[in-house]
């Protein structure tokens, strides 16, 4: 059974920064999505599994603030959020799939738990 297990979501004003962590009990492609209240899941960013770190994807919405790596050693992907806005508040689901990187969550077949990240005003 795959785990993932999420860390680093919180409140923090506008323009601040956030780290998110997911470790994961394995390799895979994996992926971040974002769900805001009333909103549906949405595409934040994806990373392949590449020994050499793994090709990346964004969401045009955070692409030039927010960045994906992923530290294979430790089975672990991260999610740099810098200049964080009101509009990035939303929980923040990681996403592991087997193989090929995708940006579409129903190619997804192991989720994290959420953790809510909040930015005010």
């Amino acid at each position: 059974q795959v785990q993932l297990v999420e860390s680093g979501g919180g409140l923090v004003q506008a323009g601040a920064s956030l780290r998110l962590s997911c470790a994961a009990s394995g390799r895979y492609a994996m992926g971040w999505f974002r769900q805001a209240p009333g909103k549906e899941r949405e595409f934040v960013a994806a990373i392949g599994i590449g020994w050499s770190g793994g090709t990346t994807y964004y969401a045009d919405s955070v692409k030039g603030r927010f960045t994906i790596s992923r530290d294979n050693a430790k089975n672990t992907v991260y999610l740099q959020m810098n200049s964080l806005k009101p509009e990035d508040t939303a929980v923040y689901y990681c996403a592991a799939r087997r193989l090929h990187v995708s940006d579409s969550s129903d190619e997804y077949d192991y989720w994290g738990q959420g953790t809510q990240v909040t930015v005010s005003s």
